[in-house]
């Protein structure tokens, strides 16, 4: 049945920086966004979820999903280093198959939503030349990108990585409490946005962004 698609994807740093508390408050967060979600069937007729990882390699831990057919969402795990290049690079190329494969089963599909999360600078100076490509502005299915940066991550660099809203953790609360509270905004926006965009059938899906999140600090998102 030809369906109206949001998709979703959580794109998450599991660098060696990210061990202990973060990649645990991450992983104990994705069972309870499996949970609300998944459970939810006004939510998934509306949307699907991607989570990817990525360190000195980036690659697809759960391919875009509807989460009512899911079993579990794999864990993350830290080590290595914080390439944005290849982070960027497996995220066009997944989306550009994910919109072609929806079209093909004959849904609308509307502009994926992107939730970035790094706690680290970029790895290398190269990472910008991908950035552009997976925002290019020629390329239909460019991204809506939600930009999340705490420890040592640097506030410009997140601005110019989010294209709607850039958030940077402000130190009031802990790593870990702080990343519950992004994954608290992600399940949010994406139980908002299906629900939302199931009740109005004439104005197709709509990403409904989180105006704040508790430990972080609002900043404008600055194209590059």
């Amino acid at each position: 049945m030809s369906q109206q698609i949001l998709p979703f994807y959580l794109v998450c740093d599991e660098s060696g920086s990210m061990s202990g508390e973060p990649i645990e408050a991450i992983n104990k967060a994705l069972p309870e966004l499996h949970s609300e979600i998944g459970s939810n069937p006004v939510v998934t007729d509306k949307t699907r979820f991607c989570l990817i990882g990525f360190s000195s390699r980036a690659e697809i831990l759960l391919p875009l999903s509807d989460l009512s057919t899911v079993t579990e969402i794999p864990a993350l795990q830290a080590s290595g280093g914080t390439d944005y290049a290849k982070a960027f690079d497996v995220l066009r190329e997944t989306i550009n198959d994910d919109v072609n494969t929806l079209k093909a089963q004959g849904h609308q599909v509307f502009r994926p939503a992107v939730f970035f999360l790094s706690d680290g600078l970029p790895a290398n100076n190269g990472w910008e030349g991908a950035y552009r490509a997976l925002t290019d502005p020629g390329w239909r299915p460019r991204p809506n990108i939600l930009a999340f940066g705490f420890g040592q991550a640097d506030q410009q660099t997140i601005q110019q990585v989010a294209t709607t809203k850039a958030f940077m953790a402000n130190g009031q609360l802990g790593p870990a409490q702080a990343l519950q509270e992004f994954a608290k905004s992600l399940i949010r926006s994406i139980v908002n946005s299906g629900t939302q965009s199931a009740s109005d059938q004439t104005e197709g899906a709509t990403l409904v962004m989180p105006a704040e999140v508790p430990g972080f600090t609002t900043i404008t998102a600055e194209a590059l």
